[in-house]
């Protein structure tokens, strides 16, 4: 038995759906927006769900504590814009630790979601191998992660096997009750599909032109493919990273884009507002050196096949769900 959180959001829910390609349909799902309010798991197989609340009156069951083998934790407040530091520290810290005990105390395994946002502007680069000690995150929401981090690393006990998984910038299916908070490709989407154009930020940043700002893109069907290979590889255990490994610019991304609309480029170029230009990032490059070193694979969905298979498969069409 399998224990996802955040089910019922973007990669928790695709993680359902890869896990029910593997055949394992024996999952318990939990998320604390309600199926009544959205439903992003109509279309896969689980044995339950619960509100994020009710979890932990099971994990103190017989059931539990002898069926669950892993917890994959992809539950938390998401958006990098949130100032409620008592709300981030309740719901991305405190809530994962007590996960992380409980698996230690009962010998079960787990992994749950860091970020990448916890390497701040990137001063110290993206190695997943550096001391998060020294990491300097932009926001809250990355320093919420990141106490995280620095909190299992410093453990005398642990669970069974355990994994913090850095995200990049993923996109893909399912990511559509986001909001704000849902990527480029999605938001560049709708723009395109309701105008022909597409807006970008200017670059402030004399080093990069406009459109040239760089994001390692990586597709949520590699990220959900690789936690499966966690599960199954069982390589050492910590901290690591999951992006591509190469940075693309946002140029790329919008040229992808219209290309599998079947519709000619149109830019415009945006103004960025105030209070994101001074936590703006202008790079993002995933190090993947230790995942490799661990004889873990390769990512499968380069930007243009990624963008293909997003908007030919899911965005186009009308029951778009994993």
């Amino acid at each position: 038995m399998i224990i996802v959180t955040g089910a019922n959001g973007f990669i928790g829910s695709a993680m359902v759906w890869e896990l029910n390609q593997a055949g394992i349909t024996d999952i318990i799902c939990v998320d604390s927006v309600s199926l009544e309010k959205r439903n992003l798991l109509k279309k896969v197989q689980y044995s339950q769900f619960f509100e994020a609340g009710e979890l932990w009156s099971y994990l103190m069951s017989d059931e539990a504590k002898k069926k669950v083998s892993w917890v994959i934790h992809m539950g938390a407040c998401s958006s990098t814009t949130e100032t409620d530091w008592s709300f981030l520290y309740s719901n991305n810290f405190q809530y994962t630790q007590r996960l992380f005990e409980w698996c230690t105390q009962y010998r079960k395994s787990i992994i749950y979601a860091s970020s990448a946002a916890t390497y701040g502007a990137g001063e110290n680069g993206f190695n997943d191998s550096f001391d998060p000690e020294k990491l300097k995150p932009l926001n809250l929401y990355g320093e919420s992660k990141v106490i995280m981090d620095r909190w299992a690393l410093k453990q005398s006990m642990f669970p069974e096997n355990w994994y913090g998984v850095k995200f990049f910038n993923v996109f893909g299916p399912n990511e559509y009750e986001k909001g704000s908070m849902a990527s480029v490709a999605f938001k560049a989407f709708h723009q395109i599909a309701a105008t022909s154009e597409l807006g970008l930020f200017k670059s402030y940043n004399a080093q990069y032109a406009d459109g040239e700002q760089l994001r390692d893109f990586i597709y949520v069907k590699d990220v959900t493919r690789w936690m499966k290979e966690l599960m199954d590889k069982k390589p050492e255990s910590g901290i690591y990273n999951m992006g591509f490994g190469k940075a693309r610019s946002w140029l790329d991304m919008a040229k992808a884009l219209f290309e599998a609309m079947k519709k000619p480029l149109s830019l415009k170029w945006l103004e960025m507002p105030d209070n994101i230009k001074g936590q703006y990032q202008y790079f993002t490059e995933a190090d993947m050196t230790k995942w490799r070193n661990a004889g873990l694979s390769e990512p499968q969905w380069p930007l243009e096949k990624a963008i293909n298979d997003y908007v030919t498969n899911y965005l186009s069409q009308q029951d778009p769900w994993l």
